[in-house]
């Protein structure tokens, strides 16, 4: 009898610790799988590109510029594609590789 109990006990013990186990996973998804349910729930998780104010974005880098026109007009181009403008008035590249790789049909530097 005392053995029957036992094996009932560790049963449901082990039947808690897989619910509980499937409870915390599914915790996980639930929370990765946010911009998917705007999607409209769907179970994918979906990479979405921020998008930026490209004009503001763009009047900040250019701002020490001599040719501030020319500066605003590939800045914006560069913007648009990769949707990010480095730090700064100058330099900082490596913090959006997108924009530091566009370059011209000359095979310049396209982005100030």
């Amino acid at each position: 009898m005392k053995l029957f109990f036992f094996v009932l006990l560790l049963a449901i013990l082990v039947h808690a610790l897989v619910h509980a186990s499937a409870f915390s996973s599914n915790a996980n998804s639930v929370a990765d799988m946010d911009e998917a349910s705007v999607m409209g729930g769907l179970n994918k998780k979906y990479h979405f590109h921020k998008k930026i104010n490209c004009r503001y974005a763009c009047a900040r880098r250019c701002i020490k510029s001599s040719r501030k026109n020319v500066c605003h007009r590939a800045c914006g181009t560069c913007c648009k594609r990769c949707q990010c403008v480095p730090p700064g008035t100058y330099g900082h590249k490596s913090a959006c590789p997108c924009y530091a790789r566009l370059k011209t049909h000359g095979n310049q530097l396209k982005c100030p």
